[in-house]
Parts: C-alpha cells; sequence; structure tokens
C-alpha cells in the first residue's frame, strides 16, 4: 500500500505529542494530553478523508500507516 507523506508525517506527530505525556503529571499532563488529542484528531480525520478519496480499507490504511511510522524508528542495529 502507497502512503502518503502527509499521513506518515501527521501520524509521526501524533505519536511524538503523545510520547511527550511520560513523566507528566497534573496540569502539566493535561495539557500535553490536549497537544497530542489534537494530534491525533488530524491524524485520524486526514485517514479517513484519504481512505474516503482512494477507496481504500481504513482500517487497512491505518494498520499501514501505524505499521510504517513505528518501522521506521526502528534501528535494524538492536
Amino acid at each position: 500500500m502507497d502512503i502518503p507523506e502527509d499521513l506518515i508525517a501527521l501520524e509521526r506527530a501524533a505519536e511524538e505529542q503523545r510520547a511527550r505525556l511520560a513523566g507528566l503529571h497534573g496540569a502539566e499532563y493535561d495539557a500535553q494530553r490536549a497537544v497530542w488529542r489534537e494530534a491525533a484528531k488530524a491524524a485520524q480525520t486526514a485517514i479517513t478523508d484519504h481512505a474516503a478519496a482512494t477507496g481504500e480499507s481504513r482500517y487497512d490504511l491505518e494498520t499501514a500507516l501505524k505499521r510504517a511510522v513505528r518501522h521506521s524508528r526502528e534501528d535494524p542495529a538492536e
């Protein structure tokens, strides 16, 4: 499945915001959670729109996208 770069960028941004939740508490956690939710919402909306426009399965697209983003972060040397 060919995944557009803009979807990869949106998913990567959402994952980066989620990762920033680690170690936060209270108001800082709540504020960062709101940032993460907005980034995730943007990614989910783009996935839905792309799937509708191309006729691809939304589920398959999202699965491939998450796999692509996670795989790109893995260090093959580890």
